[in-house]
């Protein structure tokens, strides 16, 4: 991660959470976008060296992000997002879910409620993220799947993209 920015996860196994905060050097609107955005999505939402491609999105209370992250060898693995609330620039919160390609949503593993939060720290923007989980062992399994170092090396690609709009190292 670059230039010591802000990365927190932190578990909440009484509350059945996950907390990610995470420092961007960018300004808040540009964050937000790659965020909402799936053209900007399909560059960076995926732990290297997997690939994200979009299958359809809408962007609107009510709406939804149906998406794969793609293993080099070609194998899928297929997300839907639904989107709850929004306001632009400050937060959206969303129902995070594994599907298959038709979009039907996989009941045996873990879904979440995500409320992504973007601020501006100085002239960064910090992003955090806070994902419910419905129980605590839906909790362990998404931690024992590996979610915080694919939330690492996700977020990192972020950086990258960042970097090459921005020109900021």
């Amino acid at each position: 991660m670059k230039h010591n920015l802000q990365f927190d996860f932190v578990a909440d196994k009484q509350k059945n959470t996950l907390t990610i905060r995470r420092e961007f050097l960018a300004d808040r609107e540009l964050v937000w976008d790659c965020y909402t955005k799936s053209e900007l999505l399909d560059q960076w939402f995926a732990p290297a060296p997997l690939t994200t491609k979009t299958k359809s999105m809408d962007f609107r209370e009510g709406g939804h992000w149906h998406y794969a992250m793609v293993e080099p060898n070609g194998t899928e693995y297929w997300g839907l997002t639904d989107y709850l609330k929004i306001k632009p620039v400050d937060y959206y919160t969303a129902l995070d879910a594994f599907s298959n390609e038709a979009g039907e949503i996989n009941t045996a593993l873990p879904r979440a409620e995500w409320l992504v939060t973007f601020t501006d720290k100085g002239e960064n923007a910090l992003v955090e993220t806070i994902v419910t989980y419905k129980s605590l062992s839906d909790l362990e399994q998404v931690i024992q799947m590996g979610m915080e170092q694919g939330m690492i090396a996700t977020l990192e690609k972020l950086d990258n993209l960042l970097e090459k709009l921005t020109g900021r190292k």
